[in-house]
């Protein structure tokens, strides 16, 4: 079942290592098939180096194990909460990458300071609030995606425009078209929450870049008539 698309998760997974954001097991990556309604996502506690496509999960939108024979990852119903909350988000990732759970820790958003960060996210990427007592002692993962999903409508804000997010005292999450732009979108925010942190420790007083910085460069990318990179056609 959804063969092509294991694989293609348990690459995005292995990208998680490749590039740098995990140690042991500290991560996972799930894509949806939006036209089945299932997700195929890592199973939990499983050594990356030993994981196979067959090792992945298949799950419904309530979490019901489809197909495979290990347990999901824990942060499953995580992932759940916002394929249905977000109908043009198709993969997701959750890292705990040095640096960006840091900024999480600290339970701040990472502010806007050049154009790398500008490229891919429009604005500060925020921090979540942290759960309560009764959240953590509740459905404490489903919980974790409602307060995230919160966060983001709250400021009206769009998760393909800003596709990552930090949760206080936890970690990383981010989103794209599929697994693999999720964990793309995961690795940058990585590099820009680095950079945000060495720019603080350089100059405490820094300042965001101005906002029409911020317009031209992800608008160029991303916006209507972007001009960055090759036509498609």
């Amino acid at each position: 079942m959804l063969q092509e698309l294991k694989e293609s998760v348990l690459q995005a997974n292995l990208d998680l290592v490749r590039n740098g954001l995990v140690l042991f097991t500290w991560g996972n990556v799930s894509q949806i098939d939006r036209k089945s309604g299932l997700v195929v996502i890592k199973p939990s506690g499983v050594l990356y180096e030993s994981m196979t496509a067959d090792d992945l999960v298949v799950v419904d939108l309530e979490g019901k194990v489809v197909e495979g024979r290990l347990r999901p990852s824990s942060d499953t119903p995580t992932h759940l909460e916002f394929y249905k909350a977000f109908a043009h988000v198709n993969g997701v990732t959750h890292t705990h990458s040095t640096f960006a759970t840091s900024w999480a820790q600290s339970g701040r958003d990472i502010p806007f300071y050049g154009t790398t960060h500008a490229d891919y996210f429009y604005g500060d990427i925020p921090c979540a609030r942290a759960l309560t007592k009764a959240e953590v002692e509740g459905e404490y993962e489903k919980n974790t995606g409602l307060v995230i999903i919160d966060r983001f409508k709250s400021d009206k804000r769009d998760p393909m425009e800003v596709p990552g997010v930090l949760i206080r005292s936890h970690g990383v999450f981010a989103f794209g078209r599929d697994a693999h732009e999720s964990v793309h979108n995961a690795t940058v925010l990585e590099e820009v929450a680095k950079m945000a942190f060495i720019t603080e420790n350089l100059n405490p007083q820094a300042q965001r870049a101005d906002a029409s910085m911020m317009e031209k460069h992800y608008l160029r990318k991303h916006g209507k008539n972007a001009y960055y990179g090759q036509s498609c056609k």
